[in-house]
């Protein structure tokens, strides 16, 4: 669908368009908060489809296949709130700074996006103001009042990631991302690694950096919080069989490392 005809600054959603922020369990009791960058791919209905076919608005270019519902069902299991971005992250990328190329990739992987092609300042603001800030406000104002509460808050962020990248295989089932954080990250690593069955990537497929990433910076470090990012392969969660079995596998080691942070070391004459 040509775009041409648009205008690019004037983006707007109309009324019964969906939010672009999803919460679920605003009151769990959890210490984990989990955030859900890529969660959806709705695209405004002004955008129409950014000049691509359906084919690839289904692809992970658009979102990350298969982690909705493993982080509805962790959240619902673990009683942990889950902060979500319903918007495609070909609109704008709620996990990388504005400032950076690809916030609004001109190309994502090897597909040119034509819908993002020739944006003015103004219209990057408009799609900034629109669905990254909203979410983001939603993630500081949460933690704003969890920490003003004294609650303990753990931030996890969830993604899921391609089995092969440039043609290139992925081997790993499952990897912990981060940068600064030498607390939950270690653990993730021993309980994952202890299921027997996993390879584990220890900042793979990716790695965080304040130049590629946003949530875990800003919400995690800067805020002093313990912090690590999860990507799950997605052809083990794309149907919801594995969903299911990766939520009931996650929600078993989250529990495990919430009473291992909360023990008591023994002391030692």
């Amino acid at each position: 669908m040509p775009l041409d005809h648009l205008p690019k600054s004037d983006l707007r959603l109309a009324p019964d368009e969906i939010d672009p922020v999803l919460e679920l369990n605003v009151d769990g009791a959890s210490p984990f908060l989990f955030t859900s960058d890529h969660y959806g791919r709705a695209i405004p209905r002004m955008l129409g489809d950014l000049g691509l076919p359906e084919n690839e608005l289904t692809r992970h270019i658009a979102w990350d296949i298969g982690i909705a519902g493993v982080a509805q069902r962790v959240a619902h299991a673990l009683n942990g709130h889950l902060i979500a971005q319903r918007y495609s992250r070909l609109v704008i990328d709620c996990n990388r700074p504005p400032e950076a190329v690809s916030s609004i990739p001109l190309i994502s992987e090897a597909t040119t996006i034509p819908g993002n092609d020739g944006l003015t300042q103004e219209a990057k603001a408009r799609r900034r103001e629109l669905f990254f800030d909203p979410y983001h406000r939603r993630i500081d104002a949460v933690i704003d009042a969890r920490l003003a509460a004294g609650r303990p808050t753990v931030l996890v962020s969830l993604h899921s990631f391609t089995p092969v990248y440039a043609g290139i295989k992925r081997p790993w089932h499952i990897g912990t991302l981060y940068q600064h954080d030498r607390t939950l990250p270690p653990l993730l690593l021993q309980h994952l690694r202890a299921e027997g069955d996993l390879v584990v990537g220890d900042n793979e497929p990716y790695a965080v950096s304040d130049a590629t990433d946003y949530t875990i910076p800003v919400h995690g470090e800067k805020r002093g919080l313990m912090n690590s990012g999860i990507e799950i392969r997605q052809d083990l969660i794309t149907e919801e069989s594995g969903q299911a079995e990766w939520a009931e596998r996650l929600v078993r080691i989250f529990t495990e490392i919430e009473a291992a942070l909360v023990s008591p070391r023994p002391s030692h004459p």
